[in-house]
């Protein structure tokens, strides 16, 4: 048999792991394509080359061009693709992960079907933005009331240390320029963060659309676990670069959050994070597991499994071992 042609995939222990990559890459305005395992990315100031198992998620903007064999190797590596739109603030479609295990899935989505089981992992999302509240009793009608005084009390204070009036949220999807300036910073500044969260989720092979607070939304789980930094991260950011004043705004609050992610070891906690929530183990650090890479399993009932790509038998009536009994 002929060997496939094109450069050989890379083993899934020779990539990076979640935790030591780069945590995104905005691109807009060229053209991104492949030279061996890294991508290359040209526009009129050059060609700059991008190890590909090291991106976390490459965020694609206005502009950009990107070529068959420059996916192949994005995909390969295992990070995640994310098409964004103009200043990076609008969502269109992700690629996927390297992840080939359902664990993670299976444990969000039995949290996800379960009322009693999702209440408390949305107090522990709770516990883990505002440590040290007690929450054990609180309902999801006082949770979203607590929350909502805390955001509210956060956002007054980025506004009184750095100097910069704050009224309201207000962002218009359709409009990125009819907000005022700490609203659009804000709206990059969160979206850079939806993008490395939702690079994290798709790696651990959950579903971007269960959520537990959020609901009826393809992102609705991105938007749960991006909230547990939102405060932390992205509103101080928000604020003290628009304090600057810069010409670029959006893209001086992408700099910054890019800093900010990277000082934080945000795609390391991120991961640890997800995993404690669906019922990890804490001591695993946000390791991307890869002991059951690419195993199919058969249901057998109960909690069981039998292992796949095996011709059963049908037990009641023995079968020749060449016949499948359907």
């Amino acid at each position: 048999m002929k060997p496939v042609p094109g450069a050989r995939p890379s083993d899934v222990r020779e990539l990076g792991r979640v935790g030591d990559r780069l945590s995104f890459v905005y691109l807009e305005r060229g053209v991104v394509h492949r030279d061996a395992n890294a991508i290359t990315v040209t526009d009129e100031r050059g060609t700059v080359h991008i190890p590909s198992a090291m991106i976390g998620a490459l965020l694609l903007g206005p502009g950009t061009r990107v070529t068959h064999q420059a996916m192949m190797v994005v995909a390969d590596s295992g990070a995640t693709t994310v098409w964004v739109g103009e200043h990076g603030v609008r969502y269109y479609a992700h690629g996927r992960s390297l992840s080939r295990s359902s664990r993670w899935l299976e444990r969000q989505a039995a949290i996800v079907s379960n009322q009693s089981r999702r209440l408390a992992v949305a107090r522990a999302m709770y516990e883990m933005r505002f440590p040290g509240a007690d929450v054990s009793r609180l309902t999801m009608q006082q949770l979203r009331g607590r929350e909502g005084a805390r955001v509210r009390a956060a956002y007054a204070a980025a506004s009184r240390d750095s100097g910069v009036a704050w009224s309201r949220r207000d962002y218009r999807p359709g409009d990125f320029e009819s907000s005022d300036p700490v609203n659009q910073a804000l709206s990059a500044a969160t979206t850079c963060l939806y993008g490395v969260v939702h690079a994290v989720v798709v790696a651990l092979g959950c579903a971007p659309g269960l959520g537990v607070v959020h609901t009826g939304h393809d992102r609705s789980f991105v938007y749960d676990i991006a909230d547990l930094y939102k405060v932390e991260l992205a509103v101080p950011t928000d604020f003290s670069v628009t304090a600057r004043v810069p010409e670029d705004l959006p893209g001086e609050v992408r700099r910054e959050m890019r800093d900010v992610i990277h000082a934080e070891k945000l795609l390391t906690r991120c991961a640890r994070d997800i995993q404690v929530l669906l019922g990890g183990d804490p001591a695993e650090e946000g390791e991307l597991e890869i002991e059951d890479w690419d195993v199919v399993e058969l249901w057998d009932g109960a909690l069981r499994s039998v292992p796949g790509g095996v011709s059963y038998r049908w037990p009641a009536a023995p079968e020749p071992e060449d016949e499948v009994p359907w």
